[in-house]
């Protein structure tokens, strides 16, 4: 049993506590509060003068897949298949290093949960999955089973990957199309699988690709779905509530452009990266006010990096989005309790709750609005993986 005693306890769901305790026991969190009798035989850890808060998560990362450190420029990465723009069929896992150089670097910086998803290089790029960011020599000993995501993609990166061949898609009406074509193939191909339930001469022949978009189409799996540009927010949106697909929106970065149509659907935005220079046509109307304006809409709202090891970051940017309209209630949301939701995971992490997983961050100082503020220890399924 672990006891973390003393410290500002933001339990981000309840009651924020100036002098609690958090216990731990057998990997679940057993005990929070401001009264609470520590076991004589607990492992105490003094938090007083500092910051206790769940673990943080980022839903959208390409950690262990983007390979860090990258040496050699010449070899490609393993998070796009871009030999096709339709791969729904890749898994996320499938290229997870447990050695990568972000793994030890993002867990010191106080994140015990995140979503690696292929990139976007694809209009359908495949699935990703969440792991716990605990010690580990093996993919199967990180990841979170059954929580698989399909990822989509919109706008220009697909566009630039195989449009440049004069391949399909070449515009924006070419991405369209083709997702909803595989998306009514697929549902084809669903209903099939379903008549064959109970008449098996009706059985389709095996399709891998298709196979893998049965859940999407069944309304199963959630899609995210990455737009940065209004018009791919909104033509995502269409093709997504033609085919009953669940869905989040990731990036969303001309949100603040449309909120009245995303409030009217109640979308869920994954927002970030928060410090792009306007590279490209899509990011031109990017504001570091976006997450603010989103959440104060009523959005569910998460937070993200859309990166590697530079996730470790993030609670350093989320400062600068206090500065621009987020508040604080949303800022803890956006790293704990929303991306749990997005991922599924509500019932396991994002909040301190007798229950939970056993993640708890200890800070030296505001984690969101102290820039020297550090990551003293982080626990992870009720182990210590990290302590300065």
């Amino acid at each position: 049993m672990i006891a973390i005693t003393n410290g500002k306890v933001v339990t981000v769901t309840g009651d924020t506590y100036e002098q609690g305790t958090v216990l731990v026991e057998n990997g679940k969190i057993v005990a929070v509060g401001a009264n609470i009798d520590i076991p004589a035989d607990a492992e105490i850890i003094n938090a007083e003068g500092m910051w206790v808060t769940p673990g943080l998560i980022d839903p959208h990362t390409h950690m262990c897949n983007f390979n860090e450190p990258r040496t050699n420029p010449s070899i490609p990465l393993d998070g796009n298949e871009m030999s096709d723009p339709i791969t729904p069929q890749v898994r996320a896992i499938d290229a997870v290093n447990p050695y990568d150089y972000a793994v030890d670097v993002v867990r010191q910086a106080g994140f015990s949960t995140v979503c690696i998803l292929p990139g976007s290089a694809n209009l359908i790029g495949g699935t990703g999955i969440c792991i716990k960011l605990r010690n580990a020599h093996t993919a199967e000993e990180m990841i979170i089973p059954d929580t698989q995501q399909m990822k989509f993609a919109m706008g220009e990166n697909p566009k630039r990957c195989y449009g440049t061949d004069r391949k399909l898609p070449m515009t924006r009406m070419g991405v369209a199309a083709l997702v909803r074509e595989t998306l009514y193939k697929a549902k084809v191909y669903s209903d099939k699988l379903k008549a064959a339930e109970t008449d098996p001469s009706k059985a389709p022949e095996p399709d891998f690709r298709l196979d893998a978009l049965v859940p999407v189409v069944r309304g199963e799996m959630r899609c995210r779905i990455h737009a940065h540009r209004s018009d791919d927010i909104m033509t995502a949106i269409r093709y997504a509530e033609e085919f009953g697909l669940d869905y989040t929106i990731e990036h969303c970065t001309e949100g603040h452009m449309i909120v009245d149509a995303l409030k009217k659907r109640n979308i869920r935005c994954t927002i970030g990266p928060h410090l792009w220079a306007p590279t490209k046509q899509e990011l031109w109307n990017m504001t570091i006010e976006n997450a603010g304006i989103l959440a104060n809409a009523g959005l569910q709202v998460s937070l993200t990096a859309d990166e590697g090891s530079r996730t470790a970051y993030l609670p350093a940017t989320i400062g600068l989005l206090m500065r621009n309209g987020l508040s604080e209630k949303a800022a803890f949301e956006g790293v704990t309790i929303n991306p749990a939701k997005t991922l599924g995971l509500e019932d396991r992490v994002g909040s301190l709750e007798p229950g939970k997983d056993g993640d708890v961050v200890i800070w030296t100082a505001d984690p969101m609005t102290a820039l020297g503020a550090e990551s003293y220890a982080t626990v992870v399924n009720g182990k210590v993986v990290y302590q300065a």
